[in-house]
């Protein structure tokens, strides 16, 4: 799983949590975390991303050969700050609980579910193109290929524009 989000910034949780993650049933209290994106990335204007707290639990699942073939992440997720740095406008949210399932298919493809409220954010090259930055609160499907592109297959329950909310 930690190949699957590389530089590019897709779902806010799951990102940091790869860039967190360790040995296999690892239990971890999230780091605080600043970044920003640049216009058209995330949204049409430069996007700044705090986050803070968060706890979770990880587990991977390996086959026969030591192969990554499942993962498995629960737990409370960060408390989020979104910011659009040309008006200072803010959006935010506070952590709740969320968890995440990735099958990792042996080309380092995977399909994701994704239940609790969620962050995703789509960058032009996705499926569909970014950008767009949106909560989802209930359940999403996404795959990510072998190359890191990621697309959007299905979502249920309410979803939250931020990009339009920052730009109200």
């Amino acid at each position: 799983m930690r190949n699957l989000y590389r530089v590019k910034a897709r779902h806010v949780a799951a990102a940091m949590l790869a860039a967190s993650l360790g040995p296999a049933a690892q239990s971890a209290s999230a780091q605080d975390f600043s970044f920003t994106l640049r216009a058209g990335l995330a949204c049409d204007f430069k996007l700044k991303i705090n986050g803070y707290g968060g706890n979770f639990h990880t587990e991977e699942f390996l086959d026969k050969n030591n192969n990554a073939v499942r993962t498995i992440a629960a737990g409370k997720g960060f408390g989020l700050v979104f910011t659009n740095t040309e008006s200072g406008a803010e959006f935010a949210l506070k952590g709740d609980g969320s968890v995440q399932r990735a099958t990792i298919n042996p080309d380092g493809s995977s399909t994701n579910v994704s239940t609790g409220p969620n962050v995703v954010i789509l960058v032009p090259s996705d499926i569909p193109a970014g950008p767009s930055t949106t909560l989802y609160v209930g359940r999403f499907v996404s795959a990510v290929d072998a190359l890191g592109i990621f697309t959007l297959q299905s979502a249920t329950g309410t979803s939250t524009d931020i990009c339009a909310a920052l730009s109200a």
